[in-house]
């Protein structure tokens, strides 16, 4: 699980910016933020430095499952 969607939101950044940062398909990246498929651990590094956060940030705690 992630919190793509929810960093993307909190930054008031649109999924389709996203996708063209990351040069990934706007289907791709909305996969992603709806936790419908999960990045790659390259993606997810990609995602985070894009946003300038840390990868951290992108990943549900436990606890929150």
């Amino acid at each position: 699980m992630n919190r793509i969607k929810e960093v993307l939101k909190n930054k008031g950044i649109s999924q389709t910016w996203l996708a063209e940062k990351m040069d990934k398909s706007y289907p791709t990246i909305n996969e992603y933020a709806r936790n419908k498929r999960q990045p790659s651990l390259e993606d997810l590094y990609k995602i985070a430095k894009i946003l300038n956060i840390e990868t951290g940030e992108l990943l549900v705690k436990k606890d929150n499952i």
